[in-house]
């Protein structure tokens, strides 16, 4: 295999036709990678992946060949996928107010140019899920927001609105999945590419703990930070340091790592009713 690409979190590796996509232990807040792994993480994220795919076959075709057919040495936490010509948008749906949508939010009153009610606060719960899309930014750098006009021009008109309702749909399939285990999605980012009929297919990964906040229902509370079973509690974490959220990012301490894997494992465990097992 022929490494391509070394993201974030995942390496992208091409093996004849296919692409096989790794997902490490990796962690990265403000598009930042830290120099500390979480243990597990790349698989859990792979695995929690492969099963949302599953339960959203209905509503977009996915990019996933095989789970199984992928080097030994990476077991667990890759897939062979097919290749794609991947749209340059970061593809987000919100029904909650978190993140930088709350600090556009309060500058502007919009994010990514949809209009918002006045008086929201953190954690506030949305009218209906909207689409704020950003840019894909390289390591090191920042996504910026896009506005919808954007986005049709630098994809066209109808691939902005298909990917558009098919990135609230599938937000909308997982809030509902998701609330069934009593968790609120809060938001999720997802990524499309095209196949070479030009059909939009869902790729990369789909509503993970590094792609998403999650939030126990039975602890909202809008006015505050939530707690989150994502890497929010480590950006919680860096927000008391002397840091200024450009590269090299700090070590994490063992606790911060450890309380980050178990809300990982807590995510996986309650959307799929599985108990996680390490491959090792």
């Amino acid at each position: 295999m022929k490494l391509l690409h070394s993201g974030k979190v995942r390496d992208v590796y091409a093996d004849g036709d296919d692409l096989v996509l790794v997902a490490s232990d990796r962690l990265s807040i403000y598009d930042v990678v830290l120099p500390t792994p979480v243990p597990d993480k790349g698989a859990l994220l792979t695995q929690l992946s492969l099963w949302w795919f599953e339960q959203l076959t209905d509503l977009v075709p996915h990019h996933v060949v095989s789970a199984t057919d992928v080097p030994a040495e990476f077991a667990g936490r890759a897939v062979r996928c097919r290749r794609l010509e991947m749209l340059p948008v970061e593809c987000i749906a919100r029904g909650y107010l978190a993140g930088l949508g709350l600090k556009e939010y309060e500058k502007q009153g919009t994010v990514s140019g949809v209009a918002l009610p006045p008086g929201l606060v953190e954690g506030s719960k949305l009218p209906e899920p909207i689409f704020t899309p950003t840019t894909k930014a390289p390591v090191g750098k920042h996504d910026e927001f896009l506005s919808f006009a954007e986005v049709e021009e630098l994809i066209g008109a109808e691939r902005a609105a298909r990917v558009r309702d098919l990135t609230l749909a599938v937000y909308t399939r997982g809030a509902e999945t998701a609330a069934a285990q009593g968790l609120l999605v809060a938001d999720t980012k997802l990524e499309f590419g095209l196949d070479p009929l030009g059909e939009i297919v869902l790729a990369d990964e789909v509503l993970t703990s590094d792609s998403s906040r999650f939030w126990p229902a039975d602890r909202w509370s809008p006015g505050g930070p939530q707690f989150s079973f994502d890497k929010q509690f480590v950006r919680d974490w860096s927000a008391g340091l002397d840091w200024d959220r450009t590269p090299p990012g700090p070590e994490v301490p063992a606790d911060v790592v450890e309380a980050t894997r178990a809300r990982y494992v807590e995510v996986y465990e309650r959307l799929t009713g599985r108990e996680w097992k390490p491959s090792s």
